[in-house]
C-alpha cells in the first residue's frame, strides 16, 4: 500500500517543514542573543510580561505543526480501498514475431532474434492506450497470448522466445496474418498486426489469401524488416561448436532481408512498411503508428484505489493555525466602566 498519493511531495515538502522548524529555532536564538546586548535578563523579565515568552513558543509550535499537516494534506495521504468505476478506450493489434533460424543472423547484434526482443520489450513500456496479442512463427503461426493490456505477461513471453520455441522451422508471412485476424476479429474498426521479420517466404503462393482476409477485418500490416539487404551468414550450434548453416550442397546459406515483399504486403492491407534501424526508434514508429488505429471503450471497468484521507490532515491543519492565531502577543485587559464615568 502506498502512504501517500504523492510521495516525492510529502517528501519535498516534510523537509520545507524541518528547514522552517529550523529557520524558526535558529532566529529564537538570534533574538535571546540581541536581547542580552541590549538589556540584562533581569531587566528584560522586567520590561516586558512574564508569560510572553511561553505564548510565543506555543504560538510557533501550533504554527509550525499546522504548517507540517498542511504538507501532509498536499501530499494525499491515504488507505483503506474503495471501489470505481471507470472507462478506457484501446487500440487493437497483434505483435507476430518471425523465430525461425534465418533471424540468428548476426547482422544486429547480438542478432536479429534478439535485438527484435528488446525492441518489442520497450514498444510495450510505452503501451498505454493498447491491447496487444502476441504470435510466434516460423512455417506455422502460434499463438503466445491472446490480446490483453497485461504488458508484464507480454514481455515475459517475449523474453523466453527462441528459435526452438516452436517446433518446425521454414517461413510463411500468411499464417501469421491469418492467425491474427481471428484474434482480432471481434473488435471493430481499423486494427494492426505489426509482423516482425527479415521477409523470406517459403510459401508465397498463400500470401494472397492472408491479405484478403486482413482486409476484410480491416487488419493493417506493420511490417518492420530486420536485417540488411546483402546477405548474412547463419550461425547454428553443433556438437563441434559454432558452425554456419550451410544447403544440400554444401554451400554456406546467405540470408537477406527481402523489402520487396514487406513493402507491397503493407501497401495492400493499407499498412506501412519500417526499416528497422535502431530499438528505440523503431519501437517509436510503430508506436506512431497504433496512435492511428480506431479506438474501442471498454464498458465500465470495476477498479480499486486507495481512499484519499486529506481531509484529516487539512482540518488539523486549520485547528492548529487558528490556535496560532488566537494565541496573543500582548497582554489583553478588559476594563470596566466606572461609576462616575
Amino acid at each position: 500500500m502506498e502512504l501517500f498519493a504523492s510521495f516525492k511531495v510529502f517528501i519535498y515538502l516534510f523537509f520545507t517543514a524541518l528547514l522552517s522548524g529550523l529557520v524558526w529555532f535558529l532566529g529564537s536564538k538570534r533574538k535571546e542573543a540581541i536581547i542580552n546586548t541590549l538589556w540584562s535578563k533581569t531587566n528584560y523579565k522586567n520590561l516586558v510580561d512574564g508569560t510572553l515568552k511561553t505564548r510565543r513558543m506555543w504560538k510557533s509550535i501550533f504554527f509550525l505543526t499546522g504548517l507540517l499537516f498542511l504538507f501532509i494534506a498536499l501530499a494525499g495521504p491515504q488507505w483503506g480501498r474503495e471501489k470505481v468505476e471507470a472507462m478506457a478506450t484501446y487500440s487493437q493489434a497483434v505483435i507476430a514475431l518471425d523465430v525461425s533460424n534465418s533471424m540468428l543472423a548476426q547482422d544486429f547484434k547480438p542478432n536479429r532474434l534478439e535485438s527484435a526482443k528488446i525492441m518489442i520489450n520497450m514498444l510495450l513500456s510505452q503501451s498505454f492506450q493498447q491491447r496487444l496479442g502476441l504470435i510466434a512463427f516460423t512455417s506455422k503461426a502460434y499463438l503466445q497470448c491472446p490480446i490483453t493490456t497485461d504488458t508484464l505477461a507480454l514481455k515475459s513471453l517475449t523474453t523466453s522466445f527462441s528459435t526452438t520455441s516452436v517446433p518446425l522451422q521454414g517461413t510463411s508471412l500468411a499464417e501469421p496474418l491469418e492467425l491474427a485476424a481471428n484474434m482480432l476479429s471481434p473488435y471493430s474498426g481499423k486494427k494492426a498486426v505489426i509482423l516482425i521479420t527479415d521477409g523470406e517466404d517459403h510459401h508465397p503462393k498463400d500470401i494472397q489469401h492472408a491479405v484478403s482476409v486482413a482486409r476484410d477485418n480491416q487488419i493493417r500490416v506493420i511490417a518492420v524488416g530486420v536485417g540488411n539487404t546483402e546477405g548474412e551468414l547463419i550461425p547454428i550450434q553443433t556438437p563441434n561448436g559454432k558452425e554456419y548453416k550451410k544447403d544440400k550442397k554444401g554451400n554456406p546459406v546467405l540470408t537477406k532481408l527481402n523489402e520487396k515483399v514487406l513493402q507491397d504486403l503493407a501497401q495492400q492491407t493499407g499498412g506501412v512498411y519500417i526499416r528497422y534501424n535502431s530499438e528505440q526508434k523503431t519501437a517509436n514508429d510503430i508506436l506512431d503508428q497504433l496512435d492511428q488505429l480506431d479506438k474501442t471503450t471498454d464498458q465500465k471497468l470495476k477498479l480499486f484505489k486507495y481512499k484519499n484521507r486529506y481531509q484529516i490532515a487539512l482540518f488539523m491543519a486549520l485547528i492548529c493555525l487558528i490556535i496560532a492565531i488566537l494565541i496573543p502577543l500582548r497582554k489583553v485587559e478588559f476594563r470596566g466602566k466606572g461609576k462616575n464615568e
